[in-house]
């Protein structure tokens, strides 16, 4: 079948991932998949979409996003001229943005089926009545990223599977994946206390809680001299957290990695023994697998999607929200303590598993087949 995968931006976040491996999910599957971008794109990630097999095609010339009513006629006329070259049989809709008008203009150019798929929980979202208008009448399936996430929208949930009893109108989670590119190690990994490095792989905004991570990192290293921080990653608070490190007198235990392509993500990762997410907000936290599957253990905050990927003292630590100490206490409590660090590792590498690509392109592709045999 041909699938019109629809996102506003293709850009470097974690959708994009997210939406590349569902695009290699439905690629292997034998579809025919047209990857649709409304606004914002680069050239690099378009370019990794086509690789992957998907034709891809950019609403925008010049990359800028359009708001008010001009930004939906804009959108109707691109979706139309879409429709009408590629006759879909399913359009499946990233992050229902801007607004969930993607969703409306492709049912009202005719087209049935279409699936959503959100990739945060319902905090972002003033008007959950739209979610639900959306859900019972606009699209086939409405999947989620999280449990908890499926449940901030709908106060219930289930994880999707092959033998989930399908409606005319559904809502699910399927986990997202890790990509690919990223196998589970083999073999534990081996910690030194004399040596641990502590990580981060991140966009450098608020948001993500970058402002939290240096002077937690300099509370623990006034205990432990010893240890070293990697930063992977640019955003609008390097300026900021270099200059934190400056005046904290840490900044002789950092490394500035910038911003690093996704396919050397695991050489990153593989120098890091505890990988730090203080977001204020996340939806799922494809960050926290991917350290998973590295060995690492993830230290995080208790929002959003992240108590539910990083299973507190099982597989990682969580801390509170917002809480320099409380995020310094948890790191301090594994570098002193290597034994449990190792414990938190191996359990890690077990558990992350459920998050394989193999798994996560089965449940897609059955879901494709399944509501499309419904319809006929």
């Amino acid at each position: 079948m041909t699938i019109l995968v629809c996102i506003p931006c293709l850009l470097t976040g974690g959708t994009e991932i997210q939406t590349l491996n569902l695009v290699q999910a439905l690629v292997s599957g034998g579809h025919r998949v047209v990857t649709v971008c409304y606004f914002e794109y680069s050239e690099d990630m378009v370019a990794r979409f086509r690789r992957l097999g998907s034709e891809v095609e950019c609403f925008s010339p010049t990359g800028v996003r359009i708001d008010g009513w001009r930004g939906i006629l804009f959108l109707y006329k691109g979706l139309r001229k879409a429709l009408k070259r590629y006759k879909p049989d399913v359009a499946h809709v990233q992050y229902m943005a801007p607004g969930a008008i993607p969703i409306l203009l492709l049912r009202l150019l005719g087209l049935r089926q279409v699936i959503a798929t959100v990739h945060t929980v319902a905090d972002i979202y003033s008007n959950l009545r739209l979610v639900h208008f959306i859900q019972r009448h606009c699209v086939r399936a409405f999947t989620c990223i999280t449990e908890l996430a499926e449940q901030s929208f709908f106060g219930n949930s289930q994880l999707y599977s092959e033998t989930t009893l399908l409606k005319h109108h559904n809502h699910f989670t399927i986990y997202n994946a890790l990509s690919p590119a990223f196998s589970i190690l083999k073999k534990n990994r081996k910690f030194s206390s004399s040596s641990i490095m502590i990580g981060v792989v991140s966009r450098l905004d608020e948001i993500k809680g970058m402002d939290l991570v240096i002077p937690a990192f300099a509370r623990v290293r006034a205990k432990y001299p010893d240890i070293r921080l990697i930063v992977v990653g640019d955003g609008s608070l390097r300026a900021h957290m270099q200059q934190q490190a400056q005046d904290l007198g840490c900044d002789d235990g950092i490394e500035w990695a910038g911003r690093q392509p996704q396919e050397r993500l695991a050489d990153w990762y593989s120098r890091m023994d505890i990988v730090l997410m203080p977001s204020r907000s996340e939806g799922f936290g494809l960050t926290a697998i991917e350290a998973m599957a590295n060995g690492c253990v993830v230290v995080a905050s208790r929002t959003g999607g992240l108590p539910e990927v990083v299973r507190d003292r099982e597989v990682g630590l969580l801390h509170v929200p917002e809480s320099i100490d409380d995020m310094a206490d948890k790191i301090g409590s594994l570098v002193g303590d290597i034994t449990l660090l190792q414990h938190y590792s191996e359990a890690a590498m077990m558990y992350v598993g459920k998050y394989g690509f193999e798994r996560y392109s089965q449940l897609f592709n059955d879901l494709y087949k399944r509501l499309i045999s419904v319809n006929r």
